[in-house]
């Protein structure tokens, strides 16, 4: 059996009954009285890092209110909270693109005034990134976001050695394959291994090649993780290489002076999109409005996008021009230079395939398939 630890996935019904039931009533840390009753209070529910004081400090100072945020580590743990919470414990909601539409579906956030927001700064990449829309009509915008495809160590592998994702099923990484918890990004990357593009909208013979790609890949493996594993099997040389990892994972182990990079494999990579929206049931959506406003501007945008917790890309122009005056390095290490080659250049080779659920079959499938090859 392959070492494991408990990881992270989409929504299903199933596992959304049980989250609820054991979320309800609940939020760690977090003052549900507090949140809903105080008019200088904005109230947060997103990944880690994005209501810390370096990136917030500034909005709270100037508006004279406090974000006070509540953190989820997985898109069911989100979903969970918001259905099991009281109405208006929340008033933004920070979310992946993938859940947009079933955010707006359970009726969860507004539609947006794209009038009120400044997309006219953002790349027209993002100006009309259709996961903001449902029907149409705007429901989320995107603050930041990043690419997948391997991270590995630049001291036992060479570039040009991982520049396919063949590599993982070479002799020479056996043992030595590590994974993050979650089915999606690795066996999209997979999928793209493969051939196929888009990665995830693939008929039935093709799933059961891919299928097949993962199970083969049981002898190579060292071991899959939540992130602290993650990281520990990289830092340790436990893992020389994973799939479904990216740039934001390497900065962050670089820093510490681990020889890990990341890389986009010639087959292409997945972009992983958080973006921002207003809660249904917020009973201060103009206060909600102006924080989504500050987190998308160029100043908010350059907090975002070298923020503590992680560092990400960013889709606003000006921050970009802003991060090359405040911060030349953050934008080197990013590639958001404005003068050389820089990730936009990636997406508009049409290398990059935004993350997405399935499409042709269930969610339940693949994930079926992958706790099966966790047990081999």
């Amino acid at each position: 059996m392959i070492h494991t630890y408990k990881g992270r996935g989409l929504v299903t019904r199933r596992s959304l009954l049980k989250a609820g039931a054991a979320l309800a009533g609940t939020a760690s840390g977090f003052s549900l009285a507090r949140a809903q009753s105080d008019d200088k209070v904005v109230s947060l529910l997103s990944w880690p890092g994005h209501g810390a004081q370096d990136v917030v400090g500034d909005f709270e100072k100037a508006n004279g209110v406090k974000v006070q945020a509540k953190e989820y580590t997985s898109g069911e743990e989100m979903m969970a909270l918001l259905q099991s919470s009281p109405p208006g414990t929340f008033d933004v909601i920070l979310s992946d693109a993938e859940y947009t539409s079933q955010l707006q579906q359970a009726s969860l956030i507004d539609e947006m005034n794209p009038a009120d927001y400044p997309l006219d700064d953002f790349w027209p990449e993002f100006q009309k990134f259709p996961a903001q829309f449902v029907d149409g009509k705007l429901y989320a915008i995107v603050v930041d976001y990043g690419f997948l495809g391997l991270v590995y160590n630049t001291k036992r592998l060479s570039r040009e050695e991982v520049d396919s994702y063949a590599i993982l099923s070479t002799e020479k990484v056996k043992g030595k394959v590590g994974m993050y918890d979650w089915y999606l990004p690795n066996m999209m990357c997979l999928s793209l291994g493969e051939g196929n593009r888009p990665p995830h909208d693939i008929d039935n013979a093709k799933y059961d090649t891919l299928k097949q790609k993962l199970f083969s890949l049981a002898p190579q493996m060292s071991g899959i993780g939540v992130w602290s594993s993650v990281f520990s099997q990289l830092t340790n040389e436990e893992s020389w290489v994973m799939p479904g990892v990216g740039a934001w994972a390497a900065l962050l182990l670089e820093k510490g002076g681990v020889p890990i990079k990341a890389v986009v494999p010639k087959e292409g990579g997945l972009q992983w999109t958080e973006m921002l929206s207003v809660s249904a049931n917020s009973g201060k959506k103009d206060l909600a409005k102006k924080f989504i406003q500050y987190m998308t501007s160029a100043e908010g945008q350059v907090k975002e996008a070298t923020k503590a917790a992680y560092w990400a890309s960013i889709p606003n122009k000006a921050g970009w021009k802003l991060l090359n005056e405040k911060n030349p390095e953050a934008a080197e290490k990013l590639e958001h230079k404005l003068d050389a080659r820089n990730v936009m250049d990636e997406l508009k080779e049409g290398k990059i395939f935004v993350r997405d659920v399935p499409k042709q079959q269930p969610i339940e499938t693949w994930n079926e398939a992958w706790t099966e090859f966790k047990n081999m």
